[in-house]
């Protein structure tokens, strides 16, 4: 299981990297009752079959990581979503992309917490410089924000120089309050 909600996002971000998407779009919309994720990237897809068995803790294609017998992080949402009545969707087209969304209820006694999404992001930002990741933030209904990746490095400089990582983190709590 995951210690905070940030924790499924970042995990679900890297699945897009790493099925080759150069693009991937994070809404993350907080409502008064309801915290929802929604994850849309422009990688390779997967088959029926996979879409399947995703699901699966034992299952794995075996491409990403070879020695590894296990996929943990779609179970991890589908148990996170089970736990507290919430809802998840993946939705997926082969050489298309795949968009994942959960839906959560905030006042559930066993939710766990959303984290620190300005540290989220900028991890985020930090996984690939070759996939542009833009995130559009609402709460209650309104958009609070929308930044991408690579207007972020152009304003801050290369994400992998700490003092443009120090800029970025900065900005992205300022978004936050």
């Amino acid at each position: 299981m995951h210690y905070t909600i940030c924790d499924v996002v970042l995990d679900l971000v890297h699945n897009s990297i790493e099925a080759d998407a150069t693009l991937v779009e994070l809404s993350l919309i907080e409502e008064d009752d309801t915290l929802i994720v929604i994850i849309k990237d422009n990688g390779k897809g997967m088959s029926k079959e996979t879409l399947e068995r995703v699901k699966d803790p034992f299952y794995t294609n075996g491409e990403k990581h070879k020695a590894r017998k296990v996929g943990l992080g779609i179970p991890f949402l589908v148990q996170l979503a089970g736990q507290v009545q919430g809802t998840w969707n993946i939705e997926s087209s082969q050489g298309i992309g795949t968009t994942v969304s959960f839906s959560l209820p905030k006042q559930h006694i066993d939710l766990p917490p959303v984290g620190d999404i300005p540290s989220c992001l900028l991890s985020a930002f930090c996984f690939s410089e070759h996939a542009d990741i833009v995130v559009h933030r609402f709460r209650d209904g309104t958009q609070i924000y929308s930044v991408k990746r690579s207007e972020l490095a152009d304003a801050v400089g290369d994400l992998s120089d700490v003092q443009a990582l120090l800029l970025a983190k900065q900005y992205l709590e300022s978004l936050e309050t």
